[in-house]
């Protein structure tokens, strides 16, 4: 659910340095890539970034810092040049950029294989493509908790954690959109919480919560009570 993703994120935009030391990290870890390279660039798009990418790329003398995001108020906090901009439908020219780096958006997109076809149209010739996204088992504890919790409660489950790639999936997206030398690795990245509502506040303040258009819409469960009575709510997360 496209239009959901988009409110989100734009709520999450006044919330999201609650989770700035995790985007942080991920940013280090996908831009320590650019070492690899000798190759100097000049004009880089960043999609999604949330204020951890574009002032890296700044800081690292690329001129031209072009910040999208689905949200016009996340792309206004990001650092670059703001533009909001949906990823299935990118309104950039070919060729317009020798650097793309696209963090933590594209598993929200529903033609992933189209959306990187458009990154490479963008691309100038030998420019560089670089993204992160969660592959499997990321989320797996919570989503078989919920499953689990759900099923005791209602008598079954409804998806409430997004589908994530595997990660062999990665190298032949990118083969497919025609890139050339695709790569696809792995880093992994432990948070433990005390509590785990805690990781669930973290996920809305990241705007991650769940869009799917077969999330469950009923209202939760609450016990019956009589007047004069103050009886709980049962809630599912």
């Amino acid at each position: 659910d496209r239009r959901l993703v988009r409110l989100r994120r734009d709520r999450a935009a006044a919330t999201v340095p609650r989770v700035m030391p995790v985007l942080d990290a991920v940013a280090e870890l996908l831009l320590d890539r650019l070492d690899d390279t000798t190759r100097r660039f000049h004009r880089a798009l960043e999609i999604g970034g949330r204020g951890a990418v574009a002032p890296r790329l700044a800081a690292r003398g690329i001129g031209l810092v072009v910040s999208a995001d689905l949200s016009a108020a996340m792309a206004a906090r990001a650092g670059g040049l703001p533009v909001a901009a949906d990823e299935e439908a990118l309104p950039f020219a070919e060729a317009a950029f020798d650097l793309v780096v696209a963090m933590g958006s594209l598993h929200w997109v529903n033609d992933l294989p189209g959306a990187l076809v458009q990154i490479r149209r963008m691309l100038a010739p030998d420019g560089l493509f670089l993204a992160a996204l969660p592959c499997l088992p990321t989320l797996s504890p919570l989503r078989a908790a919920l499953a689990e919790a759900e099923a005791s409660l209602r008598g079954g489950a409804a998806p409430r954690v997004s589908p994530f790639p595997e990660l062999r999936d990665g190298a032949a997206l990118l083969q497919r959109a025609g890139f050339a030398l695709p790569v696809a690795d792995r880093e992994r990245l432990d948070l433990v919480y005390r509590d785990p509502l805690a990781l669930l506040a973290d996920l809305r303040a990241a705007g991650e919560q769940s869009a799917l258009r077969a999330r469950d819409r009923r209202t939760p469960p609450r016990a019956a009570g009589g007047a004069g009575t103050a009886q709980p709510a049962v809630r599912a997360p």
